[in-house]
């Protein structure tokens, strides 16, 4: 199926170690372009993440940012070594007796005491494969939605891909008329002159002037050009690349078309199918 290089996704997880978010950005790229925007935490899952999305995404520059927001009972507040702050208060009263002037215990003094206060630690296990969950679900969206965009590019490669055969076709028609006018006005050139002719020489260079206005050959390869872009356009893979290549070898047809012109029909041909492989060429472009 074509997909499309630019799509946006975005999905959140919420548990009870806080809350997840996933955001996927991809333009259109020559190659696959992954940049990464992690929590310091997440550092050590990078390469399990660019290998996720090298299995999914074969082309495009790729954004990919993640959030992450421990919940506030998660990050705990301020939590006591209780048999810590016991055994410390214990030994203060125990200096106070054996002050002449005893002090009452500072609270303050209390917490700022070394290993009174524990800072809580998360376990991080399950925020890991949450996060990789999470990023398998962005990528089916990212890719849903490159899908969806690249319905819509193929409906318009395959317009441009039938209006260039109506060209083709029109102009296999007219060829026959266009040579012959030229043979008629090439003789009525030499009836003007009243010039003696050899008529085996004339009859030459009339064969020798349809060969070289002949585009039978260009037509042919256009129309098998045609069959190949539609058939690219229904496999399931990425054809960014292939289609490109079948653009230039529609335009180098279409030139061909254009340099052997003696008529301006033909000329208008030629630069109708310019006008239709540019429009293709920009929606392949943002092909995968």
């Amino acid at each position: 199926m074509i997909r499309s290089m630019t799509a946006f996704a975005r999905s959140r997880s919420s548990a009870s170690f806080g809350t997840l978010i996933w955001e996927l950005r991809s333009v259109n790229h020559r190659y696959l372009d992954i940049h990464m925007r992690l929590p310091d935490d997440f550092r050590g899952l990078e390469g399990r993440f660019r290998e996720m999305i090298n299995a999914a995404v074969s082309r495009g520059k790729l954004e990919c940012t993640l959030r992450f927001k421990p919940e506030e009972a998660s990050e705990g507040g301020i939590q006591i070594n209780t048999d810590h702050t016991k055994s410390l208060i214990k030994a203060c009263r125990q200096v106070n007796d054996l002050l002449h002037q005893p002090s009452e215990i500072n609270t303050i003094d209390i917490l700022s005491w070394p290993g009174v206060v524990q800072e809580f630690e998360l376990d991080f296990k399950p925020v890991f494969k949450a996060s990789e969950e999470l990023l398998e679900q962005a990528l089916k969206e990212l890719i849903a939605n490159r899908e969806s965009e690249g319905v819509r590019m193929k409906e318009v490669i395959q317009q441009r891909c039938d209006a260039m055969h109506e060209v083709v076709i029109d102009v296999r028609k007219v060829m026959p008329e266009i040579i012959k006018q030229h043979r008629e006005k090439c003789k009525s050139r030499l009836d003007e002159l009243k010039a003696d002719i050899d008529n085996d020489r004339f009859e030459q260079e009339m064969v020798y002037l349809a060969q070289k206005m002949d585009v039978d050959e260009e037509m042919d390869r256009l129309e098998s050009h045609f069959k190949e872009l539609l058939d690219v356009l229904n496999r399931d893979e990425a054809v960014g690349r292939r289609l490109d290549f079948l653009m230039q070898e529609l335009n180098r047809e279409a030139n061909t078309l254009g340099s052997k012109s003696a008529d301006i029909r033909t000329t208008q041909a030629s630069v109708e199918m310019k006008v239709l492989i540019e429009q293709m060429r920009e929606q392949i472009q943002n092909i995968e």
